[in-house]
């Protein structure tokens, strides 16, 4: 069975020990987090997580991540290109409080269990999977958390770096195979998921990606919301984004755009070959008309025209 196979099938597990993880200490960890990003912090209960964007003072998204409780800290688990970044913008706001930012990418190894029989594959290997969704649960010298990369299911492994290596012995032990990079990415992008740095950037406002799940909309008041607020009860989006599947086996570049009987209809943010559909499919910024119409689009300048279809 292929990695991309195992991802779609039953289970495959991938390597996400790039990913940034950024400590958070502190008394006022959980009011500072609460206040710069998107989701409810400060009423995260210990063993609990939430996903979460961090806004701009104009509500443009500067990053994302998984946020967990483990007790006496709170970690962020965010994008590779992303790490930096997000440490250096929370950094910048912190002026009395009692919090500290520590960089512990290094210290740890992520392991990815993914597919819709990550969850027992799970158990069988002694993990303890969390009930909630990114939720946490202690195991070894490490956790794991209920959150996925590339679909619905998945149980992402931390541990220390020097047992990595044990713990992929006992992986190949029971058969589950590896997913490369590109494998993870065309399942992630066949199920609709958007990734921070590909799909998700600086360009977007909130309600264009369509993560609802990111944000609480009852919170109190935090860097960027007045902007979500407005859009939220003006209604004041003009795309968004969708999947979209192609005419063709070859995946449009992104950028590539999206015309309905000639007019501008939506522009490309990434797309793969799906060997499921036998054809390219991809996520997509579309007009709001089209997406609630959904005609049939096409590639602008392809002659003849290769049609494109709402998912």
């Amino acid at each position: 069975m292929t990695g991309y196979e195992a991802l779609r099938k039953a289970t495959g597990w991938i390597n996400l020990s790039e990913r940034g993880k950024i400590r958070v200490t502190g008394e006022d960890r959980a009011r500072l987090l609460h206040a710069m990003s998107t989701n409810d912090v400060q009423n995260l209960a210990p063993g609990s997580g939430v996903y979460a964007f961090f806004l701009n003072e104009k509500g443009r998204i500067l990053a994302d991540a998984c946020i967990y409780n483990l007790g006496e800290s709170l970690l962020l688990d965010t994008e590779p290109e992303t790490a930096g970044k997000l440490r250096d913008h929370l950094d910048k706001y912190i002026i009395a409080d009692d919090v500290d930012l520590s960089d512990e990418t290094e210290q740890w190894a992520a392991i990815g269990l993914e597919g819709p029989g990550s969850l027992l594959a799970a158990i069988e290997l002694g993990i303890s999977a969390p009930d909630s969704k990114y939720g946490v649960r202690e195991w070894g010298d490490g956790f794991a958390a209920h959150a996925a990369s590339t679909g619905e299911e998945g149980i992402r492994v931390f541990l220390p770096v020097a047992e990595e290596a044990g713990f992929l012995q006992k992986l190949a032990a029971a058969g589950i195979p590896q997913a490369t990079s590109e494998e993870g990415r065309t399942v992630r992008i066949e199920n609709g998921l958007p990734r921070y740095g590909e799909e998700i950037s600086e360009r977007y406002l909130v309600q264009e990606t369509q993560v609802m799940r990111a944000v609480h909309l009852n919170k109190g008041c935090y860097l960027g919301q007045e902007i979500v607020e407005r859009v939220r009860s003006r209604g004041q989006v003009h795309r968004l984004l969708a999947l979209v599947r192609f005419q063709t086996k070859t995946p449009p570049t992104p950028g590539t755009k999206l015309a309905v009987n000639g007019e501008p209809a939506g522009e490309v943010a990434s797309a793969v070959f799906s060997p499921e559909l036998g054809e390219a499919m991809g996520l997509a910024y579309v007009t709001v008309q089209a997406l609630e119409e959904k005609p049939e689009m096409t590639i602008t300048g392809t002659e003849p025209a290769i049609a494109a279809y709402f998912c």
